[in-house]
């Protein structure tokens, strides 16, 4: 498998996941997620998997300044309806690291481990995100305006020619490696530019 290397470059998550522990998944639930985790499910990188992501990594570190996230104990909150722009992306990418799922979420096992009913969509919440520990109760908002990281120009050119079946070789090579150097932006530049990414809690 072939992929860009800056993907290698952006910081991965660490959790715990009990249920995994548990089940022998991973030994004492450690488990880690890096970006190209999250690529392989979302099947490409863009500006929207790239960050949910960083909404994801920041609003952990905020949580647990001390300790390592716990999977199954953080739920998620969104503004936007599921199949609204592309917040049905955003929340794939943050279920498949907090484990936080909507109503077809795991059901648990004899009341422990569940993971359902811990995404909502079209919630009364003002940021992008807004991450709770359910143990604790303690939330905080995550805002992220890609806008602020613009694509390169020539994308506008080689957009048309990409979408109607007219680059040739060259020109989709380009257009490829230009859409993941503004991903690369995203994640490695920017990532602690307030104007395109904040944590409020």
């Amino acid at each position: 498998m072939n992929n860009p290397d800056f993907f290698d470059a952006v910081d991965t998550i660490q959790m715990k996941d009990p249920l995994s522990n548990m089940l022998g998944t991973f030994v004492n639930g450690d488990v880690t997620f890096s970006y190209l985790d999250v690529v392989k499910a979302a099947g490409h990188s863009c500006p929207t998997v790239a960050g949910a992501y960083l909404m994801t990594l920041k609003a952990l570190k905020e949580l647990y300044p001390d300790s390592t996230p716990v999977r199954g104990n953080i739920s998620v909150a969104f503004s936007d309806a599921e199949d609204e722009g592309g917040a049905g992306v955003v929340g794939n990418v943050i279920s498949h690291i907090t484990g936080a799922a909507g109503n077809s979420g795991f059901k648990g096992l004899n009341g422990r481990f569940a993971r359902h009913s811990l995404m909502a969509f079209g919630a009364d919440v003002s940021s992008s995100a807004r991450f709770t520990r359910i143990d604790t109760g303690e939330s905080v908002d995550i805002f992220y305006n890609p806008v602020v990281v613009p694509p390169n120009t020539e994308m506008h050119t080689l957009m048309p020619k990409i979408l109607g079946g007219k680059a040739n070789e060259e020109e989709q090579k380009c257009f490829g490696e230009l859409w993941q150097e503004r991903v690369k932006r995203i994640l490695i530049d920017n990532v602690d530019n307030a104007a395109m990414i904040r944590v409020e809690g």
